[in-house]
């Protein structure tokens, strides 16, 4: 008797223990960090290839201390904050440095200050380690952008008001390598905001491997028209004015430029400076003697790399690539100390490869090799001939690591358990610090050597999973989803914890769906992941599903929407609903749809395209119609508009409002550089035009990401009142 009593107590406390398990807040997910979860900060690889620092805060010291790779353990202190100080006698605060070659000082950003995407200015400062001292590197006249240490540490090149300037460290002296840098005219060293934005190329400025040349780009946009946004706040609003070439306008003149520091002359490269086309690129080769430009046109299907004398400014053609769509840029171009090969890769065998190329351009073999598309390369052993590189595998939402010989034999996936794994190899490939997560676990960093050995943990974030154990979860699981035109798509879903197949869900489905841009990840999502684990709290199914369109299946997969974004997608996005409409415990009458930029564009072409499908939708930043974009996206998936017109009329959505039957919220930020407000302003005219009901919020001052302060709470609370009222 008394046993089975214990047994009952037993059972009860195990039924309350499960019941006591929380829900999640908005609250908890936008405004507090308890979920954050913990880096490794600042890792980089020492120059012996047996060493690596990495970054440490002890209340108001910053430490970078260094580490042994084999055993762990930490055998000097490179930097103690508590020993540094300025001039003026002020502490450094920084949490970002990049050591000379030499690795006897650091350049570190302080008081930096976002510009776009990914440019900012900061107050460089230079932390000499031999000497112990520290001083702002160019202070007085304004803060710098992209300063970097010449290869032998003696010099910094940073770019300033729109010039290049060269500090020598030794003498302090300051040289301007150009003087001609205006606003919104001319632009020496950096970039115009089409070319960070869509290129991903924000420093534009080069040193040679000698240190005695620094080759740059300079930017005449003075052509390009100039949009301007009102900032609010003040009693009067200000105008902000920047140059952006929407499709089919004109766009900047670039020119490659080299400044030879021994005779201080600049020399003009011979690769032609036309509007007409772009210069995504510009490395060195192994030696100070030949510069490598990415040549190509404006419509992004002819690719060149050309060789360029850096004295003469005369150019060869070393490669040439032509394709009856698109080209995408990489940065998998790597040139082989021996200064005779090159590697390449290129989606010319209908998969992204990996090809070893002699300096006289021809191929001389295959790489890699499979049905998977190689990702990123994490760099080349050429001492052993293997390349470590990223693809995604073994399937579409994985991202895994591999090596292989540069002949292409003994390919490897070094770590097959999926997921996404990014890698930090040391300087002789013997080490690597791995990144991983998976769709349902938060990001751990370890230790590995290039056997795929794991040596130790470094942070595997068990706080945060213990954490989340206190709340209702449920898995996020992958499925195909039927297109109905015979081909399959890659989907997740997330069901309610507490899934009765014998009931009715309302379906949730959160897109993006633009060109080589995935949702069906297999990686942590963070803030996302709990949203949607919140929805399906609340009872929703959460669905994602990638599109025609998407990439990381091969190339045909992926340029199928060339000249008509919008309609492929559409019909897939759509075809999906439909198909989770005939599943026995989903609601087919209670189906909804969410997306920010690409994603509004596709939630509001599915809302109208789609009105008998979906019930409501969210559209965050949407554009509305690819006229009003920039030229380089744009152009490159689309042509321009005068030669394809009705490809950016048929799929925009201002053209299909009248369709609109369901609930339909429009938010936006009015300072949103990349998609203009514009875009909404032009879709409530068409509405309204139309005489259709809808909800609108916009953010006063806030770009495309609409954030600071409780501005995401605010976001997330009002998209999840529309979905609970509106689904």
């Amino acid at each position: 008797m008394k046993r089975i009593l214990t047994i009952s107590l037993l059972l009860l406390s195990c039924i309350a223990f499960g019941q006591s398990k929380k829900d999640l807040t908005l609250q908890e997910i936008w405004a507090s960090r308890q979920f954050a979860p913990q880096f490794v900060m600042g890792m980089e690889s020492m120059n012996d290839g047996q060493h690596y620092s990495a970054l440490r805060f002890e209340e108001d010291v910053i430490f970078i201390e260094k580490f042994s790779y084999a055993k762990g353990e930490k055998v000097a202190v490179i930097y103690d904050g508590s020993k540094f100080e300025l001039p003026d006698g002020s502490s450094i605060s920084f949490d970002e440095y990049v050591f000379s070659a030499d690795e006897t000082k650091l350049l570190v950003p302080t008081e930096s200050e976002p510009i776009y995407r990914h440019s900012f200015k900061s107050d460089f400062i230079v932390v000499d380690l031999v000497t112990g001292k520290a001083d702002f590197l160019s202070r007085t006249a304004g803060k710098q952008q992209y300063a970097e240490f010449s290869p032998d540490g003696k010099k910094v090149a940073f770019v300033r008001d729109n010039n290049l300037f060269i500090k020598d460290l030794a003498s302090g002296s300051e040289l301007a390598v150009t003087n001609d840098g205006k606003q919104n005219s001319i632009i020496n060293g950096a970039t115009d905001w089409v070319y960070e934005e869509e290129f991903a190329l924000a420093q534009a400025f080069f040193w040679s491997p000698d240190g005695n040349k620094v080759a740059f780009l300079r930017f005449d946009e003075s052509e390009v028209k100039e949009f301007n946004m009102a900032m609010y706040g003040s009693l009067y609003p200000s105008e902000y004015k920047y140059k952006y070439p929407k499709a089919g306008e004109k766009n900047s003149s670039v020119a490659v430029m080299v400044y030879d520091l021994a005779i201080k002359t600049t020399t003009k490269m011979n690769c032609g400076d036309s509007p007409e086309q772009y210069i995504p690129r510009v490395k060195w080769t192994s030696n100070s003697k030949e510069l490598c430009i990415t040549r190509m046109n404006r419509l992004q299907n002819h690719l060149e790399l050309l060789l360029a004398n850096p004295v003469s400014g005369e150019v060869k053609v070393l490669l040439e690539e032509k394709n009856s769509t698109y080209i995408d840029i990489h940065d998998n171009l790597v040139f082989l100390e021996d200064g005779k090969r090159f590697i390449w890769s290129s989606e010319l065998g209908g998969r992204n490869h990996l090809y070893l190329y002699g300096m006289d351009g021809k191929r001389l073999n295959a790489i890699t090799s499979g049905e998977m598309d190689v990702t990123e390369v994490f760099g080349l052993d050429e001492k052993n001939s293997t390349i470590w590189f990223q693809a995604a595998a073994p399937t579409p939402s994985d991202r895994t690591i591999f090596s292989v010989k540069l002949n292409g034999k003994g390919q490897k996936n070094l770590l097959p358990m999926g997921g996404h794994q990014n890698a930090e190899f040391s300087n002789t490939f013997s080490y690597f610090i791995l990144q991983q997560s998976n769709a349902n676990e938060p990001t751990s960093f370890a230790l590995y050597n290039n056997k795929g050995i794991q040596l130790r943990m470094l942070e595997n974030n068990q706080g945060l999973k213990d954490k989340l154990k206190e709340y209702r979860l449920t898995s996020k699981t992958f499925l195909k989803i039927p297109n109905g035109q015979g081909t399959d798509l890659e989907a997740w879903i997330i069901r309610p914890p507490d899934f009765d197949p014998a009931k009715k869900y309302p379906v949730f489905m959160t897109v993006y769906g633009g060109p080589g841009h995935n949702t069906v990840e297999n990686q942590w999502e963070g803030s996302n992941y709990l949203w949607y684990q919140m929805l399906a709290q609340k009872g929703y199914i959460v669905v994602s599903v990638d599109n025609r369109g998407t990439q990381f299946r091969g190339e045909a997969f992926k340029k199928s929407t060339y000249k008509q974004l919008g309609k492929l997608e559409t019909e897939d996005q759509i075809a999906a609903a439909k198909y989770m409409a005939t599943l026995p415990y989903v609601d087919a009458a209670r189906i909804g749809i969410q997306g920010w930029s690409y994603g509004g564009y596709m939630s509001s072409l599915c809302i109208t395209k789609g009105a008998d499908i979906f019930k409501m939708a969210i559209a965050v930043a949407p554009v509305t119609n690819w006229r009003y974009y920039d030229s380089i996206y744009t152009e490159r998936f689309m042509q321009t508009p005068q030669e394809n017109g009705s490809g950016y009329d048929d799929n925009s959505p201002i053209n299909h409002v009248s369709r609109l039957k369901g609930k339909y919220l429009l938010i936006h930020g009015t300072a949103d550089d990349n998609v203009h407000f514009q875009n909404s302003v032009e879709m409530v005219n068409a509405l309204v035009k139309a005489n259709k009901q809808f909800d609108l919020f916009f953010y006063p001052d806030k770009n495309h990401g609409i954030y600071g302060g409780n501005t995401r709470l605010h976001l997330y609370n009002m998209m999840t009142n529309f979905i609970i009222e509106n689904l």
